[in-house]
């Protein structure tokens, strides 16, 4: 394979950290070209002095100085602010850009990714939950791939390989149900910022791991895989799985079922994703069914956990619906993790927000910036009335 020059958005995060592991192994086969962060200055100059990228950006513009001082000796270009970010994405030198950035900040940097020809390696679900027919529609128009990223669409794409031609039925998403599987409402609306970030079974980023106590994060991925396979939502279920060793299924029309499997480890679909369509060889740690006789499945429980309802009754609606539930949820999370509102409450504000903000039915981007101001704001109002 010829070496791919890479643009790692997000790189001091969770998924960023992973995919600088996995560049850092194949030297051979990746070349990092950028690197960005949100805040995460210290990380950033570590990664840029071991990886020389041509470029990083700090989107935080008051730690431009510190990022300045330490990499322009080493003749990095160092750059601030996040309209720099949907800019570096452009760079001639760049042939993949991997979107690991957290929310909505991913959406306009992959618009401009994409509108300039580069392939796409992408962890942040919220761009196809926000945007997901504008984002698949310029991707078709531009002929680029977008190789998801997340283990669960990472799973029914490579299900996938060798099977295009075939219609598909339905897809199955697997949760590992979070902390708090099979606990009550009850239990539930006691429960700490500590407890919700002790997930079982993976190791993430604080806002993704209280969607996943929350199962919005499954909620997310429903609506990020109807535009990544152009399915229907009678097409898409979910299912709890708390071993996380089935990643996602697929069935076809002949009642066949493939299903992904492995240790719960990030890299892989990382990896998979950067090396598409090589599998390239890895001493990550090997599933043996010996360490697990026993692999179990169960419906969610969506009266308790309504995130994932509201979820698929936004993508049942269309339009901006999951855009504002996104911006909702981004809202509702940051107040949970900074202690204003209680678990339960997260869901309270998402459905006021889907019920208030203006609804359009065909939204351009535009209107996807105006969704997202005016729910940021409708959540913010209704947090002060739960404070």
């Amino acid at each position: 394979m010829q070496q791919r020059k890479l643009a790692i958005l997000g790189s001091t995060g969770s998924i960023g950290t992973q995919a600088v592991e996995v560049v850092k192994a194949y030297p051979d086969q990746f070349q990092v070209e950028v690197l960005t962060t949100n805040n995460n200055a210290d990380l950033l100059i570590q990664q840029a002095v071991e990886l020389k990228p041509n470029v990083v950006v700090i989107c935080n513009e008051d730690r431009y100085d510190q990022v300045f001082s330490a990499l322009d000796p080493l003749g990095i270009k160092v750059y601030a602010g996040a309209a720099a970010i949907a800019s570096v994405v452009q760079m001639d030198t760049v042939d993949m850009v991997l979107t690991a950035m957290v929310g909505y900040s991913g959406l306009l940097p992959t618009i401009r990714a994409i509108e300039a020809g580069k392939a796409i390696a992408l962890a942040n679900k919220e761009t196809l939950v926000v945007a997901g027919e504008l984002i698949t529609r310029l991707a078709a128009q531009k002929g680029i791939n977008i190789y998801p990223v997340d283990s669960e669409h990472s799973a029914i794409f490579q299900c996938l390989v060798g099977e295009f031609h075939n219609p598909i039925e339905k897809i199955i998403l697997t949760a590992s149900g979070g902390p708090f599987r099979g606990k009550s409402k009850e239990f539930l609306s006691t429960v700490t910022k500590a407890q919700a970030l002790k997930h079982p079974n993976w190791t993430m980023g604080a806002k993704i791991t209280i969607d996943s106590a929350t199962l919005m994060n499954k909620g997310l991925e429903v609506i990020e895989a109807k535009w990544l396979f152009n399915l229907k939502p009678a097409q898409i279920d979910v299912v709890v799985h708390p071993q996380s060793i089935v990643h996602s299924l697929v069935q076809f029309e002949d009642g066949s079922l493939k299903a992904q499997m492995g240790l719960p480890d990030m890299r892989l679909p990382i990896q998979f994703a950067l090396g598409y369509p090589n599998r390239l060889k890895s001493d990550f740690p090997r599933f043996n069914f010996v360490d697990y006789p026993s692999l179990t499945f169960e419906q969610p429980d969506m009266e308790t956990f309504r995130n994932l309802k509201l979820a698929f009754e936004a993508l049942d609606r269309g339009g901006n619906a999951p855009c504002i539930v996104n911006a909702a949820n981004e809202i509702a999370v940051d107040a949970f993790l900074n202690d204003r509102i209680g678990f339960l409450e997260i869901s309270e504000i998402i459905e006021s927000c889907l019920a208030k903000a203006t609804f359009v039915r065909e939204p351009g981007y535009d209107d996807y910036v105006l969704t997202d101001e005016e729910t940021r704001r409708l959540a913010t109002e209704r947090i002060k009335t739960l404070v």
